[in-house]
């Protein structure tokens, strides 16, 4: 009877330890509750109205008491700040304030009351008068859910279920916990056994407690719902006031409150069909305008040396033409060197023969014994035998100046102190950056003076002049002369481009700006279409390109619709 009783005990020990584990496994994993959840509100917008007319679109929106007024172009989508805005509302005539964001406010208390009101608003804009009426509907406020406890039935099962689960998962906790339990029975038979009941009295009394211990406790962020009896009302939290946010629709649009469009700046165009000349992208790089820029080479080759000012022009330095650049020194080599001291000791020798006898005759002329003829020949061979011996020192002292040949920023420079510069080498480059070209190669033949644009690695457009094209294949292509119009300070010679020349074909399409254009999560190239005052639906388009700055929308889209030119990339992100 001893040994059925501490078997029997052992195992309500290890129920009880089984059952005690079971709730903290409940409570340990993560994401898992098992109590009763107050479900999130789903996201509402505030009570809003429109209504247009065919040049102006007004969003009326009720906020806290007080109502917001957009007023916008109906072609552009921009917004109108300068109108002179009436409402008449259920508390009479009021006017409305302009606001820094550029929509106007009116005082709207009646808004605080549920049910439908008629305001009635009149627009002064640019010298013409519209009136806009609304409608807007004030929903009660939802009343507060209230949930009961959840029952120790359910609990019991949430415990069963969780401790079934981490079996099937090979968890070592059950296992641990229910060795421990067989231990703590083991304990208690053997002190059974010895007939010490206090001890084992204890020890069960310890049991117990720690089995119900769990229920007191829950893991943050894990519920197990209330106990038996207890009635607990969980308030489930309002959705704010007048709640804006954008978000895609399920059938695909987007619905971008009008203060959010303000912050994105986003416009639109109304579409319209033409015909239009098809183009060619060519790869092109930017050069020099031969006419307006120069190279500065040594004719004689020596060794470099700084100009006057003893600093060599930097790069981007500007420069006038004839400006020194730097000097070439060029060597002697030691037999010309042995010539030239041989050819001025004759040279010295003549002089010093020349000078006597010049000397002489100045004597011997007003006497009559020499001739003043004789006089004059004799200064003569003078003068050129010392201009031939300076001519000799110049040579072996005076250095080349190498002067800048037109106006312009010095673009390459390899001018180093006591280098030795060779005959033909260029020292310097000088570009006019105001008279740029642009050399691009076409694989095709084009005809000359048609438009062309280019349109640079950032996206800036550049407008190009036809200059020429060459009569003899580069790499089995026509090189192209085009002239930058316009050119801004920042291009650089070397600069890969986008050329986009139009062609003597013609393709009957919408012309759009090439920002109107985005990709979708499949890669297909879409448009977002302004369906209503706060509503985008995209629309699949297949594009053509027509410049450095447009695209032609060949199919997809028809005339007269209001397509997103500013803003789409940021509508293309909204989910």
């Amino acid at each position: 009877m001893r040994v059925l009783s501490a078997s029997a005990l052992r195992t309500a020990l290890l129920a009880f330890g089984l059952w005690a584990g079971a709730p903290t496994l409940a409570v340990a994993h993560e994401g898992h509750d098992h109590g009763n959840e107050a479900q999130a509100p789903a996201a509402a917008t505030a009570p809003r109205s429109t209504s247009s007319t065919d040049a102006l679109e007004l969003v009326a929106i009720v906020r806290s008491g007080r109502l917001a007024v957009f007023l916008d172009r109906v072609g552009t989508n921009e917004p109108v700040t300068d109108a002179v805005v009436r409402a008449e509302t259920p508390d009479g005539s009021l006017t409305a304030s302009p606001m820094p964001d550029g929509s106007y406010a009116v005082d709207a208390h009646w808004s605080l009351h549920p049910g439908e009101h008629e305001v009635l608003f009149t627009v002064t804009a640019a010298g013409s008068t519209d009136m806009f009426p609304v409608t807007l509907t004030v929903r009660e406020a939802p009343p507060p859910k209230s949930e009961a406890g959840v029952s120790a039935w359910a609990s019991g099962l949430a415990a069963a279920h969780d401790f079934q689960r981490h079996l099937k998962e090979a968890d070592p906790l059950p296992l641990a916990i229910g060795s421990t339990g067989f231990l703590l029975g083991i304990a208690v038979t053997l002190l059974m056994k010895g007939r010490r009941y206090l001890p084992a009295t204890a020890l069960v009394a310890l049991i117990v407690a720690l089995a119900f211990a769990p229920r007191a406790f829950a893991g943050e962020g894990h519920g197990h719902g209330s106990a038996p009896g207890s009635q607990t009302t969980l308030m489930a939290a309002p959705a704010p006031a007048g709640q804006d946010l954008a978000r895609r629709q399920p059938d695909g649009s987007i619905f971008v409150p009008k203060p959010t469009q303000r912050v994105l700046a986003v416009r639109t165009v109304v579409t319209s069909s033409d015909i239009m000349r098809r183009t060619v992208e060519l790869p092109g790089r930017i050069v020099p305008d031969p006419s307006a820029s120069g190279v500065v080479q040594s004719s004689v080759g020596g060794r470099l040396s700084p100009p006057e000012s003893g600093i060599f022009p930097r790069l981007g330095t500007r420069v006038r033409k004839g400006e020194v650049l730097a000097y070439v020194t060029p060597p002697v080599q030691a037999v010309d060197a042995s010539d030239m001291r041989q050819r001025q000791g004759e040279l010295d020798q003549q002089i010093a023969v020349t000078e006597r006898r010049v000397e002489r005759y100045r004597k011997l002329a007003p006497g009559g014994a020499v001739s003043q003829v004789q006089l004059e020949d004799a200064q003569a061979e003078l003068k050129g035998l010392l201009d031939r011996r300076a001519a000799l020192d110049t040579i072996r002292q005076q250095p080349e100046a190498l002067k800048a040949p037109v106006d312009g920023v010095i673009a390459e420079a390899t001018a180093v102190a006591g280098q030795m510069a060779s005959p033909g080498v260029q020292v310097f480059q000088i570009v006019d950056p105001t008279r740029l070209w642009i050399e691009a190669l076409s694989f095709d033949a084009l005809t000359g003076g048609q438009h062309a644009t280019a349109r640079l690695a950032d996206g800036r457009m550049l407008r190009l002049a036809y200059m020429g094209a060459g009569l003899a294949d580069r790499s089995q292509a026509v090189p192209m002369h085009f002239a930058v119009e316009g050119a801004p300070s920042e291009l650089r010679t070397g600069q890969f481009v986008t050329v986009l020349a139009a062609t003597d074909a013609q393709q009957k399409g919408l012309a759009l700006p090439r920002m109107s254009v985005v990709r979708g999560g499949n890669g297909q190239s879409i448009v977002y279409e302004h369906t209503a005052p706060e509503r985008f639906e995209p629309r699949e388009v297949r594009v053509e390109p027509l410049d450095a700055g447009q695209v032609l929308v060949v199919s997809g889209l028809a005339a007269g619709k209001r397509i997103v030119t500013q803003g789409a990339e940021l509508l293309n992100q909204v989910r």
